[in-house]
């Protein structure tokens, strides 16, 4: 928890996901109103709402007090760019007070969506969400392993929009990308048929926005009358033109910079950890989460320059910029990622007040929320206290001290989760080591009747392919000579297109049942001994905090045999006390592969 003073009388009430309170009087804070810096006053809650934004006079009978020096009272942040599947708990903890969800399972959003109307999401941030994106089939948002319906004809976007309409999105995200600028290759909607869509959406008062990643696919869509762009392109830098278009249209555009920062090869979420107020509210999966990239050769000099020069642009020519950050990506993370974005903001140009606008009543004015994103009176009461002045030094936004949601304060969640992750700490601190065998080895190959066995002194060794996630790779495992005229390991196969980031290989499950942690600390990395086609292939390694999401290194199979020492220090986030899994494969890429695998083993410490 945060040790900045605050000062509170009164009682503040915890009884498992049920918050209570009564009315609150936040005294002698500075005030950032959604627009603007406002000299130290007093402001009201009550009834979930906020009563007074410049309350004069004694307190209320009955009123909890809260009393903090040098510290600024700003509207709860929205993150205007998420994909809220998954760490639910995780924006309030940090502030982040809204989310606006650009595509994930509308099952999901319902219990979600539900407890808003009725008042009592009190434990996690609102949500707002477009549900389904409208793509093609084969489009961008196919290939993530469920199936989604698609658009092919103009003439079908009516029936399509009302569909998605009718199963609770809030507006519409439409994908105008064939992803050729990401070294990836899609089929995407065509300027008829997206036109169409937009139109649809239009006719039944929605907004739409639209998923670019080209400066000339987001001329097509703001000229097919998109209402924004959820993200900024870096194709290139905007040209008059566009920025022309863009202010004649009216438009908004959201710039993920900080996931871009990923897409790019920097981490810069990693600085987020250094902020105890974030960091105490994390896991170790979620900690190493901020520490991916999602390419490994860092080029966001470019993207730096391309930001700066695009948004002072777009800044200059009055169009609204929101924070949004992609989170749900590699290097991004929920609630957490965005006080990145505003930092990230303020170096491309805006300035500290611009960029908590960009996280407030400007998203809220841009998405219709007219009761949220402002300080006054009758809005609702979901609130960010800070150390410091975050309208000066943007940074401040971590700084937490206490949030409000509708009034109520989220401190007895913070504790609680600070408690919980200590608990599992000690857990996971009091797992036995698992003992290595004397010789190290992993990889006990052997061939029975020419049939390959595989074996391990524990733990159990399997094929690893992606069908899992529906796609479509193939391996087959096979018997093959090692170096030392042993039994090695063959792969033989194909990475096919089916899921985003297709996969295929060879897994060592460490625990008696598949994915039971299992701690591996007395080693300090894995070894082999590979050979194959001259192509790179992947260490994949999950522990319990990480989830599904790897941390992960390469190395190359050239047509010698060679060996190669892989150590847990260099896969970012990885806990080796509590591996679940650990993958030797083919991923990230599609055509066939073949290398071959002997002698595996784990590093001793």
């Amino acid at each position: 928890m945060s040790a900045f003073p605050l000062v509170i009388a009164g009682v503040l009430a915890l009884s498992g996901t049920a918050l209570a309170a009564g009315p609150v009087l936040i005294r002698d804070v500075a005030v950032f109103d959604g627009t603007q810096r406002l000299p130290a006053r007093h402001v009201l809650l009550a009834d979930g709402k906020i009563a007074d934004a410049d309350f004069r006079g004694a307190t209320p009978a009955g009123a909890t007090e809260v009393r903090c020096d040098g510290c600024t009272l700003l509207p709860g942040l929205m993150d205007s760019h998420v994909h809220a599947y998954a760490n639910h708990e995780l924006p309030l903890l940090l502030g982040v007070t809204t989310q606006l969800d650009m595509f994930m399972p509308l099952d999901m959003a319902r219990d979600i969506k539900a407890r808003m109307a009725a008042g009592k999401l009190l434990d996690q941030a609102d949500l707002y969400t477009a549900g389904t994106l409208v793509t093609t089939p084969g489009g961008h948002g196919t290939e993530y392993g469920f199936t989604i319906p698609t658009l092919s004809r103009p003439e079908d976007a009516d029936a399509f929009i009302e569909a998605r309409l009718a199963e609770g999105s809030d507006f519409i995200k439409l994908v105008y990308d064939d992803g050729k600028h990401y070294g990836v290759n899609f089929t995407t909607l065509d300027l008829p048929t997206l036109t169409a869509a937009i139109r649809a959406t239009h006719r039944r008062g929605k907004l739409a926005v639209v998923h670019v990643s080209t400066q000339a696919a987001a001329k097509d869509a703001v000229a097919a009358g998109a209402d924004g762009l959820v993200h900024q392109f870096t194709d290139s830098e905007v040209d008059d033109a566009f920025v022309q278009l863009a202010k004649q249209k009216k438009i908004f555009i959201i710039p993920t910079y900080a996931v871009n920062e990923s897409v790019y090869g920097r981490a810069g979420g990693t600085g987020l950890l250094a902020q105890a107020a974030i960091a105490d509210m994390l896991d170790a999966g979620q900690q190493g989460v901020l520490k991916q990239v999602m390419r490994p050769v860092d080029r966001s000099a470019r993207l730096d320059a391309l930001m700066r020069a695009s948004l002072g642009k777009l800044k200059a020519a009055g169009v609204p910029i929101l924070a949004g950050t992609d989170a749900g990506n590699p290097g991004t993370l929920h609630g957490a990622s965005l006080h990145r974005e505003l930092e990230l903001l303020t170096q491309a140009g805006l300035s500290a007040s611009e960029a908590l606008a960009a996280a407030t009543s400007v998203p809220a004015r841009a998405f219709g929320l007219h009761d949220s994103g402002r300080i006054a009176k009758g809005m609702k009461a979901n609130l960010l206290l800070v150390k410091g002045d975050p309208s000066m030094d943007i940074r401040a936004t971590r700084n937490i001290v206490e949030v409000w949601k509708a009034g109520v304060a989220v401190s007895p969640l913070r504790q609680a989760r600070q408690l919980a992750l200590q608990q599992a700490a000690a857990k996971a601190a009091a797992r036995p080591q698992m003992a290595l065998p004397a010789d190290g080895k992993l990889g006990l190959f052997s061939s029975d009747a020419g049939k390959l066995v595989m074996a391990a002194p524990f733990g159990s060794w399997q094929q690893n392919v992606d069908s899992v996630m529906n796609g479509k790779s193939q391996v087959v495992l096979s018997a093959g000579t090692g170096p030392s005229g042993q039994i090695s390991l063959k792969l033989d196969g194909e990475l096919k297109p089916g899921f985003a980031y297709p996969w295929a290989g060879v897994a060592f499950n460490p625990g008696k049942q598949p994915f039971a942690p299992t701690d591996l600390s007395a080693a300090k990395g894995i070894r082999f001994k590979v050979r194959g086609d001259g192509a790179t292939y992947a260490l994949q390694a999950f522990w319990q905090a990480g989830g599904y999401q790897p941390a992960a290194a390469t190395f190359k199979a050239e047509s010698e045999w060679r060996e190669v020492k892989l150590e847990w220090a260099s896969l970012k986030g990885f806990d080796p006390k509590t591996t679940t899994w650990l993958g030797l494969v083919a991923a990230m890429r599609t055509g066939p592969f073949q290398f071959e695998l002997a002698d595996v083993g784990l590093i001793p410490n």
